[in-house]
C-alpha cells in the first residue's frame, strides 16, 4: 500500500481557513478553529500564510515518548493516531513533536492531533486554493522540493 500524506504550499494559500473549519467540523460536528487539527496563520516576516499539522514523520517522536502507547503508526497506511481511550493526557507528544502539532484538549483532557480522517481528509476536499494535496509520500519530497526551490 502507498503511504499518503499532506504537503502544504505557502504561495497558493489564501489564508480562507477552510481547511481548518472543514477539520472542525469532520471531528467534532462544529465550525471552530480551536478544535482545528491543522493551523492556518500569517507569517509576518515571511509575508505568506503558515500551516502547521501533522506530517505523519516516517519515525514519530509524539509515539517514542507516550508512555502509556497510545500513540501509533499504522504501518500499511502511514497514519499516526492518538488512542483517546489509552491517552493519560501527561502531553509529553505535545512537548516532544518538533512542530508542536499535537494539542490538548482540556474537555476531553487528552492530546488530540491530526488522523487524516482515516485517510479521506476534509481539510484538502475543501482547500479551493489546492494549497494543501494529498500526495503519495514519494511525490511529497519531489513537491516539496519544487515548493521550495531546493
Amino acid at each position: 500500500m502507498t503511504q499518503m500524506v499532506l504537503v502544504y504550499n505557502p504561495w497558493r494559500c489564501t489564508g480562507c481557513t477552510s481547511c481548518m473549519i472543514a477539520c472542525s467540523y469532520k471531528h467534532y460536528g462544529v465550525l471552530d478553529y480551536n478544535l482545528s487539527n491543522i493551523k492556518i496563520s500569517f507569517a509576518e516576516e515571511l509575508k505568506r500564510f503558515e500551516a502547521v499539522y501533522c506530517h505523519h514523520c516516517e519515525e514519530p517522536i509524539c509515539a517514542t515518548v507516550c508512555p502509556v502507547s497510545a500513540i501509533v503508526k499504522d504501518e500499511d497506511t502511514g497514519i499516526v493516531t492518538i488512542d483517546v481511550m489509552k491517552c493519560i493526557g501527561c502531553q509529553l507528544c505535545n512537548v516532544m513533536c518538533p512542530l508542536s502539532v499535537p494539542w490538548f484538549n482540556e474537555a476531553l483532557r487528552v492530546s488530540i492531533k491530526c488522523d487524516l480522517c482515516d485517510g479521506d481528509p476534509e481539510c484538502v476536499k475543501f482547500c479551493s486554493s489546492r494549497a494543501l494535496r494529498f500526495v503519495p509520500r514519494e511525490e511529497a519530497t519531489a513537491l516539496l522540493k519544487e515548493i521550495y526551490k531546493e
